[in-house]
């Protein structure tokens, strides 16, 4: 087994990841799915820093929605890893981008992963009722805890990367969003964070 980033792997599921890699650095050429500049450290500035909200989740979710999939980080990641260690973990991408829906279907299929693809708007797309909804890099928290709402279940979580901004998004969110957060230290980078966040209501 490998640990990678507090979370216990088996060489295959390591072999899918190194594959999801490697298509990444292929389809790049075609399609803008990460800045040119992150591929050559992708390993640990997508792979690792996603895999860690693995460890920040329950042990027991049936559903993960991811938001804003777009190369796969954190969702395809997700659900690569608990395709072995949580088997019983729906994980669903939601990515209005064509292009990247196509790119996650084909990583996905090559790598023998279940997940299910919405190639839809995320304000437009079914809701999830998911109970761990994640997005990275997606929006400033004002706008983006409208979406988690909405596909998140009542009793879920959402687990959200954020930088050295969190505390002024936290506090604009909070003036139209009553939460719980838990702000645990990233294990990828000095000056982010991960928000979990509980019991989310609109005021």
């Amino acid at each position: 087994m490998n640990d990678l980033n507090g979370v216990s792997v088996s060489g295959r599921t390591v072999d899918r990841l190194r594959l999801h890699i490697a298509r990444l650095d292929r389809w790049n050429n075609s399609i803008n799915l990460v800045a040119r500049s992150t591929l050559a450290d992708a390993w640990d500035r997508h792979v690792l820093d996603s895999i860690q909200l693995i460890s920040a989740g329950p042990a027991d979710a049936q559903h993960w929605a991811d938001l804003g999939s777009g190369a796969g980080f954190p969702g395809l990641v997700v659900a690569i890893v608990l395709a072995e260690a949580s088997p019983g973990t729906r994980v669903t991408l939601i990515e209005a981008d064509q292009r990247k829906a196509t790119f996650l279907r084909e990583v996905a299929r090559e790598t023998g992963v279940a997940v299910s693809v919405i190639a839809q708007r995320i304000e437009s797309a079914p809701s999830q009722n998911a109970d761990v909804v994640s997005a990275r890099a997606l929006a400033p928290l004002d706008r983006l805890l409208p979406m988690v709402a909405r596909h998140m279940a009542p009793h879920g979580m959402a687990l959200l990367p954020k930088g050295a901004r969190a505390d002024s998004e936290l506090a604009l969110a909070g003036r139209a969003w009553s939460f719980s957060t838990e702000r645990l230290p990233s294990r990828t980078s000095a000056t982010a964070e991960i928000l979990r966040i509980k019991g989310l209501n609109h005021v």
